[in-house]
């Protein structure tokens, strides 16, 4: 059950919530809750002690902490934060300084990826897709979910957690 929660249920959360992100710009919390419930069925058949639950929430409540500030400051949206802390309770305190790295990285380009579509015209069979004609104004903002899941995507492999369900 735990390889299946790694291998199956947190990629495609991951793609669906990037997906959904640019599709319609929002991040549906569905996704955000079923990751937390799935995190605690892996942890309950992975066997998970104190010390290692505490890391992980310790981490998705950080997470939580500061996107929760950037989002009062208007810098982020809502559903950008549920999903960053979602992913670091996957993820824990271990692994959480490259899905930062990882997620600026990725987030920077994606920026300036679309910053440079939207320098140029969009071309005429894309005039008939809502999403992108949605996505190439310049008053839409950008969706950051795509770098968030892309990075934890990345990431997980290296996280402990991961480790040790997948070789144990």
């Amino acid at each position: 059950m735990a390889s299946l929660c790694l291998l199956v249920v947190f990629p495609f959360l991951m793609a669906y919530a990037a997906s959904k992100d640019v599709l319609t710009m929002k991040i549906p919390n569905r996704v955000s809750v079923i990751l937390v419930g799935a995190f605690v069925l892996l942890a309950w058949t992975a066997g998970l002690g104190w010390p290692e639950l505490g890391s992980h929430a310790g981490a998705c409540a950080l997470v939580f902490a500061i996107g929760f500030a950037l989002y009062c400051a208007g810098v982020t949206g809502a559903g950008d934060v549920k999903l960053a802390a979602a992913t670091a309770l996957w993820l824990g305190f271990d692994a959480l300084p490259d899905y930062v790295v990882n997620f600026s990285v990725l987030g920077g380009a994606l920026a300036l990826a679309i910053l440079y579509m939207r320098s140029y015209p969009l071309p005429g069979f894309a005039l008939g897709l809502p999403f992108a004609v949605h996505l190439h104004d310049a008053k839409v903002g950008t969706p950051y979910g795509v770098a968030l899941s892309a990075s934890a995507l990345v990431t997980c492999p290296s996280a402990p957690l991961w480790r040790m369900v997948l070789q144990g």
